[in-house]
């Protein structure tokens, strides 16, 4: 859940009101929003160890205001302020327009920008009025957008230029790190893109940024007519088109590997900055040429209409109000709403502010934030139900215990682990059919979902070999299998794995354990009934040749149990013997 940090005098005056601080933590509260701390720049400052750094910085008071992750319209004062406002009834809501210049902006696609960056999307602000605390609000909007909606900036990145000093058509294309030269923000030199790469490596914020373009044989290029560069997305803009205070015409293009989210970016920016324009709540399309010939505008500030059932909204909240309060409740949520009274309905549209609004799911939230939580009358559950263990839990506690009872000591394992995890150090080779593997592990500890509990088992014992032997540890828990007949093309399987690691191989105790298992869940041994449980020599790459045995129950294998051979006990970094036996305990329900 992001956080904003706003100034509380400047916001106390956005909205013309002056609150305690208790008393404007109950209004976010009221309105889905929480208060998270009250604090002071100098504060933060300190608090992040860098007492240092504080002398000079104001004593302002700061709200520290936690966001819902979906809102991002609320992630700057002008957003924030313009949604209470609206909820308080004390402002209409916004109608935004965008207007078509008679000769627009153009932006031209090259080719070459498929490889890297294939979508962009661009609008001006035209004759804006920036002072210190819009200028920055307008940058930290941005910086809150490229962490959560641009995930980093890897799907959408925002470039802002002053219109007045570049000179349109302007060009997205794509070119060799060698071949883009410019004077980037912050640097008194012209760098080449190679070089610009090799400077940011050690910037503290620029860096995390570096490997979305870095092994990319093309870098994306934002340039005007005259080839004067605007900037290098995802990385820096230009010096020469850089925002100041006395910008009037802004020009903002947002590149995009997605282009849905890099339009709801450039309507968020837009629709909460356009009412410093002299016209306010506009902006100007620019035209955006593709290489095929298709031609684009933006922005596009689509309005659209959802009808919302009376009925519905009043049965899911569990409330009983007429079309009038539930119209006047959307509304304050920037949602302006009408009644249909021969439909029992309530229409309302949806402003490109509020892209969160996908289903009516999300309008009844909103009626239940208007309404106020605390307001909707506690009632029992129409139907009565009883509550019970799912069969496979009750098994798994009932063995849980009874291992326990054995002198064995239960761990919890991560469920993903490395590839050689589930085949190199067991002895095996990687069985890419019954394995489910992680497209983009972040780290090569987690790249496959575990296919069996020895694994972990074996890594627990090798971080704790300095305690006292023997160990004796045990996991009931699921593996993860493919399976192309379930739904999501994967299922879990409860399996339960005990381990004996000493001076000796201990096979005795665990072969007695797996015995009391049996007897727990009343099943006999016998060499030759299917009804009952069976063992029978077998041999397996991950057991000691000769010590290693299946289980069998009702004819089919349902595990093995054996001593470990000595190659998976070196894999693990261990240094005695051990034994162990791992079985499914799903065909005993």
């Amino acid at each position: 859940m992001p956080t904003v940090n706003i100034k509380k005098d400047l916001l106390f005056e956005a909205l013309g009101t002056t609150y305690s601080d208790d008393e404007f933590g109950d209004l976010c509260l009221s309105y889905g929003l929480e208060l998270d701390e009250v604090t002071s720049e100098k504060k933060m400052v300190i608090k992040e160890q860098c007492e240092s750094k504080s002398e000079g910085v104001s004593d302002d008071i700061i709200y520290r205001i936690d966001i819902p992750a979906n809102r991002y319209d609320l992630l700057c004062l002008e957003g924030l302020v313009d949604a209470l406002l609206v909820f308080q009834k004390k402002l209409e809501v916004p109608r935004f327009k965008s207007l078509q210049a008679k000769k627009p902006i153009q932006l031209i696609v090259k080719p070459n920008t498929k490889q890297i960056r294939p979508y962009v999307v661009a609008a001006v602000l035209r004759d804006i009025t920036f002072n210190p605390d819009r200028y920055a609000s307008f940058i930290d909007l941005q910086d809150k957008l490229h962490q959560n909606i641009c995930r980093k900036r890897s799907l959408v990145a925002i470039g802002t230029h002053d219109l007045d000093t570049i000179q349109g058509p302007f060009i997205y294309d794509a070119l060799s790190p060698e071949d883009i030269k410019f004077k980037a923000l912050n640097q008194t030199e012209v760098h080449n893109a190679a070089e610009l790469m090799e400077i940011y490596s050690t910037h503290a914020q620029l860096k995390q940024y570096l490997s979305i373009i870095k092994e990319s044989s093309v870098y994306p290029v934002i340039t005007d007519n005259i080839g004067t560069v605007l900037s290098m997305p995802p990385i820096i803009n230009g010096y020469h088109s850089r925002i100041t205070l006395n910008t009037k015409n802004v020009f903002i293009e947002c590149t995009a590997t997605d282009l849905k989210k890099a339009n709801v970016v450039l309507d968020t920016i837009l629709c909460m900055f356009s009412k410093y324009c002299s016209n306010k709540y506009t902006a100007e399309k620019c035209q955006i040429v593709y290489p095929d010939g298709l031609v684009k505008h933006y922005p596009e500030f689509k309005y659209r209409k959802e009808i919302v059932n009376r009925k519905k909204v009043n049965h899911y909240l569990g409330i009983s109000e007429n079309l009038g309060n539930l119209s006047s409740a959307l509304s304050s949520m920037c949602l302006k709403s009408s009644v249909i009274k021969e439909s029992d309905a309530v229409a309302v549209e949806i402003p490109p502010t509020r892209h969160d609004v996908i289903h009516a799911c999300d309008l009844y939230e909103d009626v239940a934030i208007a309404y106020g939580y605390n307001n909707i009358p506690k009632t029992l559950p129409t139907t009565a139900t009883i509550g019970s263990q799912l069969p496979i839990n009750s098994l798994t506690d009932k063995l849980r215990n009874e291992i326990a009872y054995c002198g064995f000591n239960e761990v919890l394992t991560f469920s993903l682990c490395s590839k050689d995890d589930v085949s190199t150090k067991l002895n095996k080779p990687f069985n890419s059919e019954c394995t489910v593997r992680i497209s983009n592990p972040k780290t090569l500890e987690f790249q496959v979902a575990r296919t069996n509990l020895l694994s972990g088992l074996l890594k627990t014992t090798s971080a704790n070999k300095k305690m006292p032997l023997p160990m004796k540890l045990f996991e009931v828990t699921d593996v993860v299998l493919k399976d192309s007949n379930s739904e999501v093309g994967a299922r879990n399987e409860r399996r339960v794995c005990a381990l004996y690691y000493g001076k000796t191989p201990g096979f005795e105790i665990i072969h007695g354990l797996m015995d009391r298992l049996m007897q727990v869940l009343g099943i006999a041994y016998s060499a030759e009934s299917d009804s009952t449980y069976q063992i029978k020599a077998t041999n397996d790459e991950t057991y000691f040749p000769g010590r290693c045995a299946q289980i069998i129950y009702r004819g089919k294998v349902i595990g093995l149990m054996g001593v470990l051979h000595p190659e998976v006990i070196t894999a693990y970094e261990l240094n005695m013997p051990c034994s162990a036996f791992e079985i499914n305990i799903e065909p005993f329900l």
